[in-house]
């Protein structure tokens, strides 16, 4: 039995990523919640023969936020507009008082946008209500590593091979603060990739999402590719609470969900950063362990480098707005 909340799921992301919920054969209740549209795609999803039950609510409906997370497992949360800083860190901050109140136990995946932000958004205000567990707090950079995933199936001219290629994505989720650990990828680049063949593959998978827009002139960004990398981190987390060991994937954290190996990576980075992607591994209870950088080459180090100024930045713009709401 495992009940999954989608919040904002009627918007780009939303949709698909709900609709990748509701084929799961693990997910036996799906709530819905947005600002429009809600009781029509949860009626849409449910006409589909799996066994979640799907109920969508408005924030007009009476205890819609109450009805929509009580219970809840895992609340995944694509809400926000795209690229509006200042708007979704107010819409995080709304949805972050909710799941305080009605499921402070449940496994919290923010997607929404600046990630780096939004997660310091929400632990403020579920240390506020005194029910931060940071276990339980996830910012989902799984698009990052399903780009750099895909992107090195090409330079080895085997799509095929992009399910299964591994590259580890750490640092934060926007730009320079995105670190693809190239050196490490498996397999491994062949030899006839050049510094300058890295260091192009590194900008592409920091600013994929620009790519997206540009594609699609100005009049989006990535949906589909964010809501099947936002499902693949919700699916890993069900298996998880199922009881399935050793799983590891790179997710952005609080660096004090494990205090050993929090600091171990603080230590690699030669810095205090409360907030970091790193690779993780996933038990019932969340996070299990924080795993070290590893062996990172000069050029991965310039980028840790450059990355961090960004990160320290974009963490405290999300502590202080719960602090003095403004971003």
């Amino acid at each position: 039995m495992v009940k999954a909340v989608v919040l904002g799921a009627a918007g780009g992301i939303g949709q698909p990523l709900s609709l990748l919920l509701k084929i799961n054969p693990k997910v036996t209740e799906l709530a819905l919640y947005d600002i429009v549209a809600t009781p029509g795609v949860a009626a849409d999803l449910s006409h589909i023969a799996t066994p979640a039950k799907v109920k969508g609510y408005l924030p007009k409906d009476e205890d819609a936020l109450k009805k929509t997370l009580s219970g809840a497992d895992i609340v995944v949360i694509p809400a926000g507009v795209p690229r509006k800083p200042g708007i979704n860190a107010g819409i995080c901050k709304g949805l972050a008082e909710g799941i305080a109140e009605h499921c402070p136990k449940a496994f919290v995946l923010v997607i929404s946008n600046p990630v780096n932000s939004t997660v310091p958004i929400f632990a403020e205000v579920l240390k506020k209500a005194g029910v931060f567990d940071p276990k339980r707090l996830f910012g989902v950079t799984t698009l990052d590593v399903v780009r750099a995933s895909t992107f090195v199936a090409e330079i080895l001219d085997d799509l095929s091979l992009a399910p299964t290629v591994t590259v580890p994505v750490v640092g934060g989720h926007s730009g320079v603060t995105i670190l693809p650990l190239l050196s490490q990828s498996e397999p491994p680049l062949p030899s006839s990739v050049s510094e300058k063949d890295i260091e192009e593959l590194t900008k592409r998978i920091q600013f994929g999402g620009d790519e997206v827009v540009k594609a699609k002139d100005g009049a989006g960004s990535a949906t589909l590719s964010m809501a099947q990398a936002g499902y693949q981190f919700a699916n890993l987390i069900i298996e998880a609470i199922k009881g399935k060991k050793g799983i590891i994937t790179p997710s952005y954290v609080n660096l004090a969900a494990d205090a050993a190996g929090g600091e171990a990576i603080k230590k690699e980075l030669g810095a205090e950063v409360e907030y970091f992607s790193s690779r993780v591994e996933l038990g019932p209870n969340g996070v299990e362990r924080i795993l070290p950088l590893g062996n990172i080459n000069e050029y991965e180090k310039g980028l840790v480098k450059a990355a961090l100024p960004e990160l320290t930045t974009n963490i405290t713009n999300g502590v202080s707005f719960i602090a003095a709401p403004k971003l």
